[in-house]
């Protein structure tokens, strides 16, 4: 009697819990407010055996955006995830850059803003579910689409291929890396439920053994969850590797996830990257993608049953160097402000976008979203005067040893930064002349440089322009003893291409040899000019720096203070006047900034900033202004809705 009874309370118990857990998978997989670290009996994750995604045998379908923690300041993080949640997505995914974490050979780093393990905690804290695109390449519109310049350093480098100098440095990168991300998988308790291998690699297939070395490194060192490739239309066939979901990448037709079907059966559908914008290029119009086409296209996908991640949710800022270039017909750098005219701007604002897709989502979901974050305040500090000047001639002898050599030698083979060359920045090669006559670079130069003579400004040598006229030394224009004189070119690294198939050959200063009348110049003293914290630092202390000259022209360094009362919020940086260069706040490379457009602000988040007094430095190449203004909004130039 008892012995009955108690069975019925523990059958009882039992559906009851069972109850408890169907309703907790069932809000989950309607993408209600589950945190991921709070769903256990995990054993199955994501699976793809038929048309559908399952999660613990359930029927789930991903709601992605991407956003990349290395663009983002690490005290917004959770802002955007948030605004994320609130738009109606359900997973985030995001790159890992290599060429941040292991800057230096074996010397890696995921500290502060490249926390990867902190960014992916907070994504589980959330709500958000997790695919991790690991690489080792990522296009990203990123340096060297995240690759290191130093394995640029071997003359034989195939990279993106089996090659042993490659692979070895993979294999060493990712022991360091899958260490810290394997226990963060679903199966472990964490947000991690897919992992992408490599990065689009049907477009670039340059090794059919590649692919499945990628695979097998990511299974051999502990990933479990699903594996996913990633490709446009036209790489599906050369990107696809047996064992892996194909995913697909483009931005307005739903006819091409058909595609699909051509390498794989009753697989579930989905769009790895639905483009909600696109990147900019200097000398280009900003680009735009009209938010009611781009929502009716997501609603067309979504009838499909596919599922979708929005590149981008939030695009963030190519801070520093780091923006990536493309190089097809001709080589096109691009900006620093990696906008995108996504979902949420460069500064973590709504757009149309948001609130349109937001609807769209709670119809398929079903349900009511929580509300939207409210948004922070922008400040325009007004007028910001640089009243400080020092010439970068003046500076080079005390903060900058050269290194000497009789040929050029190009960034990333120059003995410095403990054997593993340059990066990013300038390089400044000097050599002495006794005469004038033709300078041809036989387009030897990446990418860009300014040259002088002493210190007078002759021209520029780049891609399309590889001769220039020096003039004689009896010239007025040029003062110097005995016909002898300094002829100086000044190299900027632009940008290392980050997509296509030029890859191999992204060594950047002077790669080869330059001619004055035909004979190539010998003998010289080559400055490293990466700007990095510790030169900013010494650039702070040097004496030289003086009142501002009534005509000031570069290449120089200007200095001026940006004060803020009471909290800091996010400003922009106007430029108006100034020619090229770069911008640094408190220590901070905002990044690039250049005349020519489209972008004419840069993002200067609040949390770079601090009450009081704010250095301002101000690399300019030529044309300098007076004053940065401080304005409330962002410019980011002239519009071309994408068709």
């Amino acid at each position: 009697m008892w012995g009955c009874g108690g069975r019925r309370r523990r059958r009882l118990g039992a559906l009851l819990l069972l109850l408890l857990l169907g309703g907790l998978l069932l809000r989950r997989f309607n993408w209600s407010s589950l945190v991921p670290l709070q769903l256990w009996g995990r054993t199955l994750g994501l699976q793809a055996e038929d048309s559908e995604f399952r999660l613990e045998g359930m029927p789930f379908r991903i709601l992605g955006g991407s956003m990349h923690y290395f663009r983002v300041p690490k005290e917004y993080w959770r802002d955007r995830m948030v605004k994320m949640k609130t738009c109606g997505l359900n997973t985030l995914t995001t790159y890992v850059p290599w060429n941040l974490h292991e800057a230096a050979t074996g010397k890696f780093d995921f500290s502060g803003n490249l926390d990867l393990e902190a960014f992916l905690t907070l994504a589980a804290e959330v709500g958000l579910w997790v695919i991790l695109r690991p690489g080792p390449y990522i296009c990203s519109e990123w340096e060297l689409g995240g690759l290191p310049s130093w394995l640029l350093q071997d003359p034989e480098m195939q990279l993106r291929t089996t090659y042993k100098g490659f692979t070895e440095a993979v294999d060493a990168y990712f022991d360091h890396l899958m260490a810290r991300v394997v226990p963060l998988q679903y199966k472990k308790g964490g947000p991690i439920i897919a992992v992408q291998v490599e990065n689009e690699y049907g477009s670039y297939a340059k090794d059919p053994q590649y692919l499945t070395y990628i695979k097998t490194a990511l299974l051999d060192r502990g990933i479990v969850e699903l594996l996913m490739t990633s490709d446009n239309r036209d790489g599906l066939s050369a990107g696809y590797v047996e064992g892996v979901l194909a995913t697909l990448n483009f931005q307005k037709d739903s006819s091409f996830l058909d595609y699909l079907d051509t390498v794989q059966q009753n697989k579930p559908k989905m769009v790895m990257e639905y483009w909600t914008g696109w990147f900019d290029s200097w000398g280009g119009p900003h680009n735009i993608f009209d938010a009611d086409d781009m929502v009716n296209s997501v609603a067309e996908v979504l009838k499909t049953g596919a599922s979708i991640n929005l590149y981008m949710f939030h695009g963030g800022t190519n801070f520093g160097f780091m923006n990536g270039a493309l190089d097809s017909d001709e080589y096109k750098p691009d900006v620093t402000s990696y906008d995108y005219d996504a979902v949420l701007t460069e500064a973590g604002d709504y757009t149309s976008k948001f609130f349109k897709l937001r609807q769209l989502f709670t119809k398929i979901i079903g349900q009511p979203l929580p509300l939207p974050p409210m948004i922070t305040g922008k400040a325009s500090y007004g007028a910001v005067l640089l009243p400080q000047y020092v010439s970068l001639w003046e500076v080079l002898p005390s903060i900058v040893e050269p290194v000497k050599s009789e040929f050029p030698v190009n960034m990333e083979n120059l003995p410095v930064n403990d054997g593993n060359g340059q990066a990013y920045g300038y390089t400044l090669y000097e050599t002495v002349i006794s005469g004038g006559g033709q300078l041809h670079s036989r387009d030897n130069v990446r990418d860009r440089a300014q040259v002088f003579v002493n210190t007078v400004f002759v021209g520029f040598l780049d891609y399309n322009t590889v001769e220039l006229s020096i003039p004689e030394g009896q010239q007025r224009l040029i003062h110097s003893l005995q016909g002898f004189r300094q002829l100086r070119l000044l190299v900027e690294n632009c940008g290392r291409v980050n997509y296509g198939l030029m890859l191999n050959e992204q060594r950047k200063g002077l790669i080869g040899e330059v001619f004055l009348n035909k004979t190539p110049l010998r003998n010289f003293k080559i400055y490293s000019l990466e700007m990095k914290p510790g030169f900013m630092e010494s650039l702070r202390g040097v004496t030289a720096w003086s009142t501002i000259p009534d005509y000031a022209v570069g290449p120089a360094f200007f200095r001026g203070n940006l004060q803020v009362q009471y909290l800091p919020q996010d400003t922009f940086l106007k430029l108006e006047g100034w020619e090229k260069g770069v911008v640094f706040v408190n220590g901070e490379n905002l990044g690039r900034y250049w005349k020519i457009g489209p972008q004419e602000t840069l993002y200067l988040p609040a949390t770079w900033l601090q009450p009081g007094n704010n250095e301002i430095i101000v690399f300019e190449e030529r044309t300098a202004g007076r004053i940065i203004q401080s304005v409330d909004m962002p410019y980011l130039g002239r519009t071309h809705y994408m068709d």
